[in-house]
């Protein structure tokens, strides 16, 4: 793109695109300017409303309004961007991040940018400069903040840790209140159905050898015990019966 310049008039309203243009020699020169989007990036040290000091870095994809080409030309020559970008960028990210604390920049930082891009899609567009992109690429803390927030996670996780423990303990002494509680009902069960009945004794005896029988059987080790021990001496309980 290219204004004319004439040395009587000035520099002229029209833009030229790309092709075949004539000037008058001596009297009228061309004027380039390059309207591809551009990158810019810049740092900026402030301070967050908690009066943390963030060091921000922002990229920016800027260029310039061809509607408002011989102005920008006229009021800040060819190399516009260098001169506005700067102050205007520094600007914005101060009056931005001023209306945050350090830990809302982190955790809303999608947000931060989206606002950074409104304030400087405006004050840009004062000096005719239009914004493609922009994005926060850094976004660093002094050392002792970022210490003071490791050592924030350390005990949070550790507070976290240590619930974990209380809760795994509680639950297991819920558990063995229970085991227990049901050890007594079952003791106490087998004890009404002894009263109740005195061959229970002898079921029981016969189901602990048939237990006993079925775990032998399964062992690599062969063992070779007498039907009467392993019995646990029924017959002779039952003869010892019959003589009474």
């Amino acid at each position: 793109m290219a204004l004319k310049y004439n040395r009587i008039s000035g520099v002229g309203s029209t833009n030229y695109r790309e092709g075949v243009h004539f000037v008058i020699p001596w009297l009228e020169r061309a004027i380039h300017f390059d309207v591809r989007s551009r990158p810019h990036t810049l740092t900026s040290l402030t301070g967050s409303r908690d009066l943390q000091m963030v060091s921000i870095s922002l990229r920016a994809l800027c260029r310039p309004n061809i509607d408002k080409l011989p102005e920008i030309y006229r009021t800040l020559g060819p190399e516009y961007d260098e001169k506005v970008l700067p102050s205007v960028i520094n600007e914005v990210l101060k009056s931005v991040v001023a209306q945050y604390n350090a830990s809302e920049l982190i955790l809303q930082r999608e947000h931060v940018s989206k606002m950074i891009r409104q304030r400087l899609l405006q004050r840009a567009g004062d000096f005719g400069i239009m914004m493609d992109d922009v994005a926060i690429t850094h976004l660093n803390f002094s050392p002792e903040y970022e210490k003071a927030v490791e050592s924030k996670q350390v005990a949070q996780q550790q507070a976290e840790k240590a619930r974990y423990l209380v809760l795994k303990a509680h639950e297991e002494k819920k558990r063995t209140i229970i085991h227990a509680e049901g050890e007594r009902e079952s003791a106490r069960m087998i004890g009404m159905a002894m009263q109740a009945n005195p061959g229970f004794v002898e079921l029981r005896k016969i189901a602990v050898a048939k237990e006993i029988s079925q775990s032998l059987s399964k062992s690599s080790n062969r063992l070779v015990l007498s039907t009467d021990s392993l019995l646990m001496n029924l017959m002779e309980n039952n003869l010892s019966a019959g003589k009474k």
